[in-house]
């Protein structure tokens, strides 16, 4: 009898702008471009719509997940994103691969003790470097880059306080935490490895007012999206690594 396939399960919390899913995909569609080449034979990618209250799986029975970003905020504690809390402690304790991103990040740093909100100094969006720290320089997924590269980045809040017993694997000049680790398979980024320069110029277009009205420059930001091939190297780095 066939072993049953390895599951890699992306859970999708949120969806991203309409035309930004009709011209590129979905937050999942997104990860699974960059993932899909990667897995190994006998490893299915599956993905689960919490917001739409689709049935978590059975930590035991997974290979690893991915947590995706969203428009909602983690503050506002709907009740789909505090059920997750639970199941991510859940599957952390059955040493789960997991890789959280963006609301991800934040979700998990909330659900292991930490604390995310509103960032004081606004929203953050746009093509940014991210630096590694010391422990993120010799740690097993993110010692692979550079100890400083370029990243996407949308969000408004951040990481305010990680879990006491977290690692803080990168930083930049706006946001202490970029990157966490919380055991020895289980991570966290602010930044979006699964975005593409188009998708990150569509996310500008759409928040231009809200970034304007924080004095930024629209145009300069524009003008600084470029690709982030270490930043996206993270993704196919987390499958090699299940």
């Amino acid at each position: 009898m066939p072993a049953s396939p390895k599951r890699l399960v992306i859970i999708k919390t949120g969806d991203a702008f309409p035309d930004v899913v009709a011209h590129h995909g979905d937050f999942e569609t997104l990860f699974a471009r960059q993932l899909n080449p990667a897995l190994t034979d006998g490893m299915a990618l599956e993905v689960v719509d919490a917001p739409r209250g689709q049935p978590l799986p059975e930590p035991t029975a997974l290979a690893g997940i991915v947590v995706t970003g969203s428009h909602s905020m983690v503050s506002d504690a709907e009740p789909w994103s505090e059920r997750l809390k639970p199941w991510l402690r859940q599957v952390f304790s059955a040493n789960v691969p997991m890789l959280g991103v963006c609301y991800g990040h934040q979700l998990m740093a909330a659900a292991f003790g930490g604390v995310s909100g509103y960032h004081p100094a606004g929203r953050e969006s746009g093509t940014y470097p991210v630096r590694l720290t010391a422990a993120g320089r010799e740690d097993t997924l993110l010692g692979q880059l550079p100890a400083e590269f370029a990243a996407h980045l949308t969000h408004a809040q951040s990481v305010l306080t990680p879990p006491a017993d977290a690692t803080v694997l990168a930083c930049n000049a706006h946001d202490p935490y970029q990157a966490l680790r919380y055991g020895p398979r289980q991570w966290s980024v602010q930044f979006h490895p699964e975005f593409t320069p188009p998708v990150m110029q569509r996310y500008l277009a759409h928040q231009r007012e809200a970034l304007e009205k924080q004095g930024e420059n629209i145009q300069v930001l524009h003008n600084a999206v470029h690709d982030t091939p270490e930043a996206t190297s993270l993704l196919p780095r987390f499958i090699a690594l299940l």
